[in-house]
């Protein structure tokens, strides 16, 4: 009897330590050996801890939400006084938003500053020739600027002057036909010559007129000569006749 207490006490012992060595904590992880269960027990002890946290952070997306609709501007925009953050947390209206902006715990952050100085100071020594050289280039000279756009160019401005010369009648529609035709066959190259040419042509025209004028006046003089003469010739043979 007394051996089968010994059994059975020696049974409990060792039921007792497995059932210690089973709840127990698991092993520590270390840089040499890791343990399984260790890494899960750290796991679950993370997570139960970072839920603790955020439970006790308080969320203000609906007030930066409506903060930023009531002052007119995006949501990164908004300051909220995190000092006063239960506060703020309380408001849950555009009113309560607009008392909060008045009394300074939000507000709406200033405009940052994003300066043209360098961009124009560039620009202006490009307009003298710096930073444009061969290393700046980046395409042909013709995808740089086309042809087609310089001829495009030209040509508009020689017709815009044909166009105003012949509204001030300073040319007539045939002359503007004639300038028309020979601009667009690449007659002139800029204005200048456009309008040296519409001088020449003015004086040349006035100067033909001026001629043709002065011959119809020596014609008109001769035949008058020529009558005048006629009618003493006839004068003089009817006197005789008589």
């Amino acid at each position: 009897f007394f051996c089968c207490f010994l059994d059975f006490g020696s049974f409990l012992f060792f039921s007792f330590f497995f059932f210690f060595l089973m709840i127990r904590r698991p092993p520590r992880s270390t840089l040499s050996s890791s343990s399984a269960a260790s890494d899960v027990y750290k796991r679950q002890v993370s997570t139960q801890s970072t839920g603790q946290h955020l439970g006790k952070m308080v969320s203000l997306k609906l007030q930066k939400r409506l903060a930023a609709s009531v002052l007119n501007c995006g949501k990164r925009k908004i300051w909220l006084d995190p000092n006063e953050v239960n506060e703020i947390s309380m408001a849950n209206s555009r009113l309560n938003i607009r008392k909060l902006a008045k009394d300074g715990l939000v507000i709406k952050k200033p405009v940052k500053v994003h300066s043209r100085y360098s961009v124009r100071m560039k620009l202006e020594a490009k307009r003298k020739g710096r930073h444009t050289g061969t290393g700046k280039r980046k395409g042909s000279s013709d995808a740089r600027l086309p042809t087609a756009v310089i001829w495009m160019r030209r040509l508009r401005v020689l017709r815009r002057l044909l166009a105003k010369y012949r509204d001030t009648k300073k040319i007539d529609k045939y002359m503007y036909h004639e300038l028309y035709m020979k601009c667009k066959g690449n007659v002139f190259k800029n204005k200048r010559v456009l309008v040296e040419h519409i001088h020449k042509a003015k004086g040349r025209k006035n100067l033909e007129k001026s001629l043709a004028e002065q011959a119809e006046a020596r014609r008109n003089k001769a035949r008058a000569l020529k009558s005048k003469r006629q009618g003493k010739a006839e004068a003089a043979a009817g006197a005789s006749t008589d």
